[in-house]
């Protein structure tokens, strides 16, 4: 693959998470109903560490677990492209 096309892949998908971000955001305060109790968290994923926070037990272990999945999945697909190419 040649650099342009990388570059405007990850230009892509940079604008495509922005764009699921503001519509989610957008839902919420649609569908929000007067009085009730938010849940969430989330992860910053820095290399193959995971910077977990979440406001209750339960987002916590979800966000880790999810995140443990992504980690794994990106060792197993850097490995790969390290092997491959050989």
């Amino acid at each position: 693959m040649d650099p342009a096309t990388l570059y405007g892949l990850g230009m892509a998908l940079i604008f495509t998470g922005i764009f699921i971000i503001l519509v989610a955001i957008l839902l919420l305060f649609i569908f929000i109903k007067g009085e009730g109790k938010m849940k969430g968290g989330g992860a910053i994923i820095i290399g193959p560490i995971p910077i977990i926070f979440g406001t209750d037990k339960q987002s916590i272990k979800t966000i880790l677990l999810l995140s443990l999945t992504l980690t794994a999945l990106l060792i197993i697909l850097i490995i790969l492209f390290y092997i491959v190419p050989r």
